[in-house]
């Protein structure tokens, strides 16, 4: 896994979250329904489609 900082790891996590709540497809299996929860659960399991591009 990469090592991201705490603003690129916010910036993932809410990206994928307002993708969750306009309708994506979630990527796991999970009972929870508020999309920040799903998707920091996607973080945790390294299977969020979104990379950092650095200088």
């Amino acid at each position: 896994m990469q090592t991201y900082t705490r603003y690129e790891k916010a910036r993932i996590v809410g990206a994928r979250a307002l993708q969750i709540s306009m309708g994506a497809p979630i990527l796991i299996a999970t009972s929870s329904i508020d999309p920040l929860e799903i998707a920091m659960e996607e973080f945790d399991r390294e299977v969020i489609p979104i990379t950092v591009k650095r200088r």
